[in-house]
């Protein structure tokens, strides 16, 4: 006779729960009361109660700032580009280390791939610098082949892709482990009926594969919109130098200047509660649009 499990105890489940709890709590919800420094010209030695209201006076600066549309159109089109060519490409790897059937080869293919990830952006941004300096790797083998050198670091045209390919670099691999975990979930019975009809792996891919990674996809790309205006600010301020500031100034890298070395703390939080405002809209516009069309959401 086979002994049925016994479920655990409710205050059990609670207990284990409760560190995540408060982690949440502590460093999530009770945060989020600070941000009525935003509507104040807050002062640190007379904190919230005793600060001057000043209503939307740092909301209407943040928009009359001179610079404030060269910061934004440069978070918006990192954010845009990283969406673009660094969320595919978790998915495209995935689906290629699906294709590999000798076992240890993938092993040892993804234990390299994630290493990367593991890796501080001053080690990453030590790599990219020696390999795009003016003597660096891709310069030497230009200047080997008569080419003059390309100063990759301080051209504003080459910013951008410097900040997406190593991002992409980094974090490939191991953004690619919740695809291969969807991938272990479909039923392996759809394929071999889809080789009885006639199907390719090229055809089980497209009708098979991708749809049943919808759910995934819609999900993670909800996540990464959400967060369209952020960027990684220790990436950014590792490559950020006067010459391509035009191009490279983003929301966080400003407010690291304006609000932790300025002392500019009203005015930053406000910048923050305007990043939060579009990127709620983006989720809830994105989520009602994948429940229209895909009959996907997330809520």
């Amino acid at each position: 006779m086979i002994r049925k499990p016994k479920s655990l105890d409710p205050y059990v489940l609670f207990l284990i729960a409760l560190p995540g709890l408060l982690h949440f709590i502590v460093f999530k919800y009770i945060p989020i009361a600070g941000n009525v420094i935003a509507f104040q010209d807050y002062n640190l030695f007379q904190g919230f109660i005793h600060s001057k209201w000043v209503g939307l006076k740092h909301f209407i600066f943040m928009f009359d700032y001179p610079e404030f549309a060269m910061v934004f159109r440069n978070s918006l089109k990192l954010g845009l580009y990283s969406i673009l060519f660094g969320f595919p490409a978790p998915l495209i790897l995935a689906l290629l280390l699906n294709e590999i059937r000798v076992s240890w080869f993938k092993r040892t293919t993804q234990t390299l791939l994630y290493l990367p990830h593991f890796l501080s952006w001053v080690i990453v941004g030590g790599i990219f610098t020696e390999i795009l300096a003016n003597g660096g790797t891709i310069n030497s083998l230009l200047s080997r082949f008569g080419y003059e050198p390309i100063s990759f670091l301080t051209e504003p045209k080459y910013f951008l892709g410097i900040l997406i390919s190593s991002g992409i670099w980094k974090e490939v691999g191991w953004s690619t482990i919740i695809y291969l975990a969807a991938l272990t979930g479909i039923n392996p019975n759809l394929y071999e009926a889809a080789m009885v009809d006639g199907a390719g792996r090229w055809r089980q891919m497209w009708s098979i594969t991708l749809p049943l990674l919808v759910p995934a996809i819609i999900v993670l790309l909800m996540l990464r919109i959400g967060n369209l205006l952020d960027a990684n600010v220790e990436q950014v301020l590792f490559f950020l130098n006067p010459l391509v500031r035009e191009v490279g100034e983003v929301f966080d890298t400003y407010v690291y200047r304006a609000g932790l070395a300025g002392g500019q703390y009203s005015y930053t939080t406000a910048i923050g509660i305007f990043k939060a405002v579009i990127g709620i809209i983006l989720v809830v516009t994105l989520n009602q649009f994948s429940k229209k069309t895909t009959g996907e959401s997330i809520y």
